[in-house]
């Protein structure tokens, strides 16, 4: 199953990859201890690409596994069945400079990103 990369995959900073603080600010780790905060200060636009959920397969089979060892069949088809969801979006990112970012994110990072596009919409 795929995984959000979380990184920079086209534009301004490709090949970058993002971060978040503990006040929740996610920003693009550059250079030698260098970083560019996605803030509103910094930030002009931000759209939402795509966002895709999908099942995680390696979770699904080992808590299937477990369930089965625990409660027989029943438990093996529950334990598959309640596998970890995975979230990836993608964020096209417009600075205040026009430049760009295409940014591939999971749902950690994709909801700290919604809170910047919420405040300048707002």
């Amino acid at each position: 199953m795929a995984k959000a990369k979380n990184q920079v995959i086209e534009g301004k900073f490709k090949g970058q990859y993002l971060i978040k603080d503990v006040n929740n600010i996610v920003s693009i780790s550059y250079g030698f201890f260098k970083s560019y905060q996605i803030t509103k200060e910094n930030v002009e636009k931000i759209e939402l690409l795509t966002a895709e959920k999908s099942k995680d397969i390696g979770s699904s089979v080992a808590r299937g596994l477990v369930g089965g060892i625990l409660l027989g069949p029943v438990g093996l088809v529950a334990g598959a069945l309640v596998g970890k969801d995975s979230n990836i979006n993608r964020f096209e990112i417009t600075y205040k400079d026009g430049e760009k970012s295409l940014v591939e994110v999971d749902k950690k990072l994709g909801d700290c990103i919604l809170s910047v596009k919420w405040e300048l919409e707002n």
